[in-house]
Order: structure tokens, then sequence, then C-alpha cells
């Protein structure tokens, strides 16, 4: 967030590393968990959302075939959207806080829940849901390259329920999921991150998700759009293959106990194989 939302004319950082060692230097150990709250409170209801969604429209949809998966996978990031759009609102608030051009202001915000409650108190439901499309553009094509991919994987690998080798497989497979997800709509979180951030210091930037790209193209051409990559694809692919692995072998778990007759393995549903 900090790397895609500076100033260019006035950068605080250089890159991914020197970003993490300022963090370090100036705010402590625990400058890298600003914001840890929303996550936290928001990250267990997004997760139940998708692989549930995602389960009963591809079962919905009745046949598992690739563009089933990618459309099942975008229903779930599209529906999610109303958590994750909040969620990001305050924790991308709460990093910025007392940084940059923001160093010299007040701390508004004690912690993410009040931050949304003064946002809301502020600006209404309008406020909560500040890049709300924009975030339903990055999400729904994002989830749907996600579950593809990771079911791609699964079956490349030969990812089977007896083989020895079968969490290494899940794990590799949910981080390059992770990896193809964020890829796929990357640009558009930079736009999302700028206009959640915009009106911070108060001053209000950028009208609408257009006036963000052109303005931003304009001032810093088209590398603006990969700002903040590296720290995001170092991110993903431990995140999403701690997900997924737990995801699949909880549900490999308990088909096998007999607790769960009727449900399907959630991302990798008919997949031809024991798993």
């Amino acid at each position: 967030v900090r790397l895609q939302v500076q100033n260019v004319e006035k950068p605080l950082y250089r890159g991914t590393f020197h970003c993490f060692q300022s963090i370090i230097k100036q705010e402590s150990a625990f400058g890298l968990y600003k914001g840890i709250g929303s996550p936290m409170m928001g990250l267990t209801f997004i997760n139940a959302l998708v692989f549930g969604v995602q389960g009963n429209t591809l079962r919905a949809l009745g046949k598992d075939t690739p563009l089933n998966q990618f459309l099942a996978g975008s229903a779930a990031g599209a529906i999610q959207c109303v958590i994750c759009c909040p969620m990001e609102l305050a924790k991308t608030r709460m990093q910025l806080q007392g940084t940059g051009e923001y160093k010299l202001k007040t701390k508004n915000y004690k912690n993410s829940l009040d931050c949304l409650i003064k946002i809301y108190q502020k600006e209404g439901l309008r406020g909560i849901n500040r890049g709300m499309v924009s975030t339903f553009i990055r999400e729904t094509p994002s989830f749907g390259f996600y579950f593809l991919t990771y079911d791609c994987m699964t079956r490349y690998l030969g990812c089977e329920a007896e083989d020895s080798y079968v969490i290494p497989k899940l794990l590799f497979s949910g981080g390059m999921s992770g990896i193809v997800s964020w890829l796929s709509t990357y640009p558009m979180d930079v736009i999302k991150s700028r206009l959640q951030a915009d009106g911070v210091g108060g001053v209000t930037q950028y009208k609408g998700i257009l006036d963000c790209v052109r303005k931003s193209y304009h001032e810093e051409g088209w590398r603006v759009f990969t700002r903040g990559l590296t720290s995001t694809l170092l991110r993903a692919f431990p995140v999403n293959a701690a997900t997924f692995a737990t995801v699949t072998v909880f549900l490999m778990y308990m088909k096998s106990e007999d607790n769960l007759p009727e449900c399907e393995p959630g991302p990798v549903i008919h997949q031809p194989s024991s798993l």
C-alpha cells in the first residue's frame, strides 16, 4: 500500500526492501502490522464465503470444466467484495496513518474498527464502500484465475490423497494460484489503493476510477501500475499456499471420517482422483 500510493515527487521508499527497512527503523517491527485488525476480523468470513460460494456454484453448474471453474471462482470473488472492500479500506487508512505526507497529522484512528466507525459517521455508507467498484473489477476475474489455476495445477501434479507428497504439491499449487490471480488484475489493485487512500490528508485528487488511471499514468507512466508488485507476490505465495492446502486437507480429513458424507472437496470438486 505504501509503495502504491507514495508521492512520486517525494518518494519515501526506493523499493520493497528499502520500505521494509524504513518501517522497522522508524516505527519498529510493530509498524509492519499496522492495520492488522481488519484482516483479522474479515478474512475468516471472506474465506468461508469464497470457498462456500465457489463450491456451490460449481455444483450448480453441473460439470467440472475449466470454464466452470473460472465462473465459479469469479462468482465467489464478486460476492466477497461486500466484506473485502470495507476491510481493505480500514487496512489502507491504518497503514498510511502517521507516514509520509500524513506524518504531521494527528492520528485519527485508534484501530481498524474505530476507523470504520469514524468514516461511517463522516461519510455514511458511501464512505465505507469507497473503492467498491474497483474492488469488484479486481476481485471478480482474479478469483476466477485463482481457482482455475489451482484446479489445473493439482491435476497436472497428480495430487492423490494417498500420495506421500500431496501436502507439498498442494502448497505449491496454492502458492502459484495466488501469484497468477494477483498478476491477472494487479494494476486495478494499485488504482483501488489510491482511491481508498485519496482524501486521507484532507485533499481529494481523483473523481473516480478513470480519472485515477488517467492522472496516475500521466504523472508516472505505465510503471505506476506495477508499484508494489514485488512485495505483493512475496506475500501471495505463502499466504495462498497455506490457505488452499489447509482447506483441501481439512475437507479430505472430514470426508475420510465420514462426518460430511455429502460434502464435495471444495476447490477440487469432481477431480478424477481420490483427492
